[in-house]
């Protein structure tokens, strides 16, 4: 009985690892996905048009549309899709202060369409 207790202790242990290890891997995409959606509320205060918005989306989609070995393929997606966006010409043109309307600073997930 006791051999069986530290047996299920052991698998416990394991789940808690994996599910910390999970916490993290979705805290990451989340500060991702806050970032990439800030540069769509930038960008959309700059009023990019929608065309050059989609350009970038393919584009972005085209360079992962083979995933690389040993990198989650959501977060590749959204870290191209960061870099792409912030390599606009228009934000790179704009100061931070004024491409950030005070909206985007109380909420940068409010993105109306």
């Amino acid at each position: 009985e006791l051999q069986q207790k530290v047996e299920e202790t052991e698998v416990l242990k394991m789940e808690l690892q994996m599910l910390e290890t999970e916490r993290v891997r979705l805290s990451l995409v989340e500060e991702k996905l806050m970032d990439v959606l800030q540069l769509l509320q930038q960008l959309r205060d700059l009023n990019v048009s929608k065309r050059a918005l989609g350009k970038i989306l393919l584009s972005t989609l085209e360079s992962c549309r083979d995933p690389q070995p040993g990198k989650a393929h959501l977060f590749e997606v959204l870290d191209t899709l960061y870099h792409e966006l912030a390599g606009c010409e228009l934000l790179q043109s704009q100061p931070l202060e004024k491409t950030q309307s005070p909206q985007a600073l109380s909420n940068p997930l409010v993105i109306s369409c």
